[in-house]
């Protein structure tokens, strides 16, 4: 068979497995045997395996569990519900101020736990009860709560930048570095849009009555309940901008930080600890599944000539960077409609990180790139994980046709963004630059 007609096979059979519900882990995984066997034969399996050793003896790998844990004790502490409470009693009182305190929270979450679906789950939980009853626009809400859910992507310790560093063997440090400044610009973008369209339409966002903000917040209370979590992400991001502890060493000080903040706020117990071990094995599990499935495919593929074929086959397109650049990122955005992001990682990394090299783009600005198209992957229907994990905490009155709805304008807006950076690199390159 020519590499053509396997290429082919190997896209058919892949979408076909994740069509009759097969997981994409493991379909990646049985095509990747297959194809060993059919090409080489039993003796040469090692090759799947050793791919896999490679990976996951990679020192880097142990901050996943790590920042997941450490998301997983800051979801289940009350850290989140008061500063949202805290937030909410400054913010309230405003025109759709509810609403740019339940942003503002999503990127501080997202700062401090990198994981979209644990985010965007407790938004869902602490936010959305409280501004359906404010009377706020479920269309406005909705929206918003996805994709401020999905600003864990983009801000450190994301999962989504650790991986790309390890599969483009780039500096992890700079790329958090990298997406900190378009993640901001992400954000301001929503709360601008927030603001706007409540000044046009005032019955959106009508400004909560003083005995629905709650107490005034105990200054003491909140320097204690909050400022010692708050501060100990900040130790940890900023020893990984600075270059004092390596991502690991970080991840595992970042633990150990919450837990202490956990007990300082008389919160910690033997319950909460194993229900935060015990999401922490089942993300992980998940994340490292769909990591050892794409790269034993991308592997195998790889030892037919594969990956040289379709490189061969996107150089062809154009001899202009810019038009290869295009064709990359609607790539991107098409697989994003189908599978998880963790799959068109290492799916196509491989492929297009060469030509992207060879083209004279910035590995580095790529990734960040990369990681805003997720942010669209997050809320673009049919698979649109933000818009599940919201559902499935979101009153039986929301449908998921609802949350779609509402996501539009958010990625009209991460389109924006994403054309910017790509006109402007500067404006990611320009910290990492700073900081060296």
């Amino acid at each position: 068979m020519t590499i053509e007609f396997v290429s082919i096979l190997i896209v058919v059979v892949l979408f076909g497995l994740l069509v009759i519900g097969v997981p994409f882990a493991l379909g990646a995984g049985a095509i990747a045997v297959v194809v060993v066997l059919t090409h080489f034969g039993p003796d040469s399996l090692f090759l799947i395996s050793s791919r896999t050793f490679e990976m996951v003896t990679d020192y880097i790998m142990v901050s996943i569990p790590m920042f997941v844990l450490m998301a997983s004790l800051l979801e289940r502490s009350g850290i989140a519900r008061d500063l949202y409470s805290a937030l909410q009693y400054y913010f309230g009182h405003r025109r759709g101020g509810v609403l740019v305190a339940t942003l503002l929270i999503a990127f501080v979450l997202g700062a401090t736990t990198g994981i979209v679906g644990g985010e965007v789950v407790l938004l869902g939980l602490v936010a959305l009860p409280q501004m359906m009853r404010l009377g706020y626009s479920n269309k406005l809400t909705l929206g918003a709560i996805t994709a401020g859910g999905g600003m864990g992507t983009m801000l450190p310790p994301s999962i989504v930048l650790i991986l790309y560093g390890i599969t483009a063997n780039v500096s992890i440090g700079d790329l958090f570095m990298a997406s900190a400044t378009p993640a901001v610009m992400l954000m301001s973008f929503y709360i601008l849009y927030v603001v706007i369209r409540c000044r046009i339409d005032p019955t959106l966002a009508p400004p909560a009555r003083p005995e629905d903000l709650g107490p005034r917040p105990d200054t003491g209370a909140l320097i204690r309940n909050i400022g010692l979590p708050l501060a100990v992400t900040l130790v940890v991001l900023g020893s990984i901008y600075l270059g004092i502890a390596s991502i690991t060493e970080s991840a595992a000080c970042g633990v150990l930080g919450i837990l202490i903040s956990i007990a300082v706020r008389g919160e910690l117990t033997g319950k909460l600890v194993m229900q935060a071990l015990k999401q922490t094995m089942v993300t992980s599990g998940i994340v490292l599944w769909l990591v050892f499935g794409t790269n034993a495919l991308i592997g195998a593929y790889n030892a037919i000539g594969g990956i040289a074929f379709a490189q061969s086959l996107f150089a062809g397109i154009s001899q202009e960077p810019w038009i290869l650049l295009a064709v990359v990122i609607v790539v991107f955005m098409i697989l994003g409609l189908f599978i998880d992001w963790i799959g068109i990682l290492f799916l196509t990394t491989p492929i297009f990180l060469p030509l992207i090299r060879q083209a004279g783009f910035d590995p580095i600005w790529f990734g960040v790139i990369f990681n805003l198209t997720v942010q669209i992957a997050y809320l673009t229907p049919p698979f649109a994980p933000s818009a599940f994990y919201l559902k499935s905490v979101a009153p039986k009155s929301v449908s998921l046709s609802d949350i779609y709805k509402s996501s539009w304008p958010f990625i009209v807006m991460q389109v924006v963004a994403l054309a910017l950076l790509i006109a402007f690199p500067q404006i990611s390159l320009w910290l990492p630059q700073v900081m060296r």
